[in-house]
Order: C-alpha cells, then sequence, then structure tokens
C-alpha cells in the first residue's frame, strides 16, 4: 500500500511541476516560490502523511524557493 501511495505522490509532483512549466508571465522569484511550495508539500505528505506536514512542508518549500536566486 505504501509503495501505492509514493508512486501517486511522484505523479503528483510531475504533474505540478508540468503545469507550472506553463506559466510564462511569472517572474523568477514567483516561479521559484510555487515549485518550492509544491515540492515541500508533496514532500511533506510523502513525510508525514498529515495535513498539518502538508502544510508545513509547502511553506517551508516556498519559503526556501523564494530566497533560492536572491
Amino acid at each position: 500500500m505504501k509503495t501505492i501511495r509514493r508512486m501517486g505522490v511522484c505523479a503528483m509532483l510531475v504533474a505540478a511541476v508540468a503545469s507550472l512549466s506553463a506559466c510564462d508571465t511569472l517572474t523568477t522569484q514567483q516561479r521559484n516560490t510555487a515549485i518550492g511550495a509544491g515540492i515541500g508539500g508533496v514532500a511533506g505528505a510523502a513525510l508525514g502523511g498529515s495535513t498539518l506536514s502538508t502544510l508545513g512542508g509547502a511553506a517551508a518549500g516556498g519559503l526556501i524557493g523564494s530566497q533560492v536566486g536572491k
């Protein structure tokens, strides 16, 4: 069952990255923030398995993503 869940999380990550690649009007910092939040949310869900861990991962990923390249 865990393998199926991980495959689902990976599929969601690929879908999120693919959908973000279509956003041409975002600045580099906005794009990095969105990507970081998406990856952080997926990682938080995979590691913690709760809503709180998903939100925490998304917040941390967004913060790190916004600071990359400054």
